[in-house]
């Protein structure tokens, strides 16, 4: 039985969308949910997807452990992850009182605005803890639609973080983030049968996927990664922001 009562045709096109954003996870580390979650309110209502990203991103986490673990800045996920704790429940809550569009559409014009200063050129120095909470305190409001990853992408690519360390701190912090928000959204009813369902069906997608984007991403030069997050994080944000009006 297909979950969420999708069609064939609509379970393809979602299963395609989480081909493609397993590609990208492995890639540059981040934009999974965003993408499947854009991919999925082409046919339905995404949110019941929230649950089924969240799962297969700490499953997609254990395959990229080994690799990334050496590479991980535990104080920027410290930092993030004190943050997200206020923000997670604020933001299911924030979806529930204000409805997905309003919610995405803030979220993308503020990444857009934040796109067109990086492509400007703008940096900013590497900054401490408090920064570092304050970002993660958006991230997690963000992650009640689960785009949580949009604000951290943005505050990593300004400091021009390393590649590697970028990459494997952002898989580090999202998978904490996803620990927490877990059980946050058990309490509001949003986990169902049809989450683990959904789960189990998309993961060999999602995967195959992963595979494929961590062997682009060996070969990627610090510029090319960089011009790649920044056109990830427009592209995505245009795509919020056509949903939420249309």
């Amino acid at each position: 039985m297909i979950p969420f009562g999708l069609t064939g045709p609509e379970a393809a096109l979602v299963a395609l969308g989480m081909l493609v954003a397993g590609y990208v996870r492995g890639y540059c580390g981040f934009g999974f949910a965003a993408l499947v979650m854009i991919c999925a309110a082409l046919v339905t209502d995404p949110f019941p997807f929230v649950p089924v990203v969240i799962l297969a991103d700490i499953v997609m986490t254990l395959g990229q452990a080994r690799a990334i673990w050496a590479h991980i800045d535990w104080r920027r996920v410290a930092g993030l992850f004190a943050g997200c704790l206020v923000g997670v429940p604020l933001g299911v809550a924030a979806i529930v009182w204000a409805g997905p569009d309003l919610g995405r559409a803030v979220l993308s014009v503020f990444v857009l605005a934040m796109c067109g200063l990086l492509l400007a050129g703008w940096q900013i120095a590497p900054q401490g803890a408090a920064a570092h909470a304050a970002v993660g305190a958006v991230s997690g409001l963000a992650n009640g639609m689960a785009v949580g990853g949009l604000p951290v992408a943005v505050f990593f690519t300004a400091q021009r973080v390393a590649p590697v360390v970028f990459r494997a701190t952002v898989i580090a912090y999202f998978t904490a983030l996803d620990l927490w928000s877990l059980p946050v959204l058990w309490q509001a009813g949003q986990i169902t049968r049809d989450s683990f369902v959904a789960t189990a069906l998309g993961l060999p997608y999602m995967l195959i996927g992963l595979w494929f984007g961590g062997r682009r991403f060996a070969g990627t030069s610090a510029q090319d990664f960089r011009r790649f997050a920044i056109l990830l994080l427009t592209c995505l944000s245009l795509a919020g922001l056509v949903k939420s009006v249309t």
